[in-house]
């Protein structure tokens, strides 16, 4: 099985572990032809994120709070079906499971710092609301005997 183009890197220096990873292939669903009934193709990547050292503490504090919805147990599962080779499969699963992790693990956002509109702007918004109702009155018919 030597080519499995690893390791799936999750941000920086910080790739997923090999050795954490579990494995289950069973079938895939839908249709198929003759072979479909005796291959595992499916793929399903369990990652233990809970009991985890391979990440950083803050990494790993961060990712734990993000997929909580996701987290069985603290696993986090991925599952892939989409090609027909199990291989194909297997990249498919790991890519998707170090996205989801780079995503998870990602720093917050740096808070918006407000800015303040300059005077200018507002004086000339002023100007030309003024401008306007100037231009409305001129049109009511009030004075057009």
């Amino acid at each position: 099985m030597g080519g499995m183009s690893g390791p799936y890197v999750i941000r920086g220096a910080v790739s997923l572990p090999e050795a954490e990873l579990v494995w289950r292939f069973s079938r895939s669903s839908g249709p198929g032809g003759q072979h479909v009934n005796t291959s595992d193709s499916q793929v399903e990547l369990r990652f233990d994120l809970a009991a985890t050292d391979s990440l950083p503490a803050v990494w790993k504090e961060r990712a734990l709070e993000r997929l909580a919805g996701r987290l069985v147990g603290g696993v986090v599962t991925v599952r892939a079906s989409e090609h027909r080779s199990q291989w194909r499969n297997r990249e498919a699963a790991a890519v998707r499971l170090a996205a989801l992790l780079a995503e998870a693990t990602a720093p917050p956002p740096k808070p918006r710092k407000p800015t303040r509109i300059p005077r200018g702007i507002n004086e000339r918004r002023l100007r030309e609301k003024k401008q306007r109702a100037e231009t409305k009155r001129g049109r009511s018919a009030r004075d057009w005997n």
